[in-house]
């Protein structure tokens, strides 16, 4: 799809529905919570972002009208994906565990789940 996209915006198309679309992958079980959203540093109290964190905080740096997807590629998990419940909802919005909020563009901004079930996954992250 993504290809499909880019070559069509390359084209020429006229629909504006057909943007440069830029895909960031990452597998959230291969990684800590801490390392998925940011965590703080005990000794130092310092705020470090995650790998999701960073590529949604980047992805929404772009002003430009290119469609950013953040595909989470990998089995669900009942604790990170908790946490993507306020992005899912209609306030498009990613808290973190250090109280920020990030406020994604719900035109330009994808969540994409590649998984196998939803054994794990509550009715409202469904």
């Amino acid at each position: 799809l993504q290809g499909a996209m880019n070559q069509l915006r390359a084209a020429g198309s006229a629909n504006a529905a057909f943007q440069h679309t830029h895909t960031y992958v990452l597998n959230p079980k291969c990684i800590k919570m801490g390392e998925l959203y940011g965590e703080y540093h005990l000794l130092t109290n310092e705020w470090t972002d995650g790998l999701a964190s960073t590529l949604i905080r980047q992805a929404m740096a772009d002003e430009s009208p290119d469609q950013h997807w953040v595909v989470f590629d990998g089995p669900v998990d009942a604790i990170w994906i908790e946490s993507m419940n306020t992005v899912l909802d209609d306030n498009c919005m990613l808290c973190l565990p250090n109280g920020e909020r990030i406020k994604l563009n719900p035109v330009t901004m994808r969540m994409v789940f590649e998984v196998q079930d939803l054994a794990v996954a509550s009715p409202a992250t469904v």
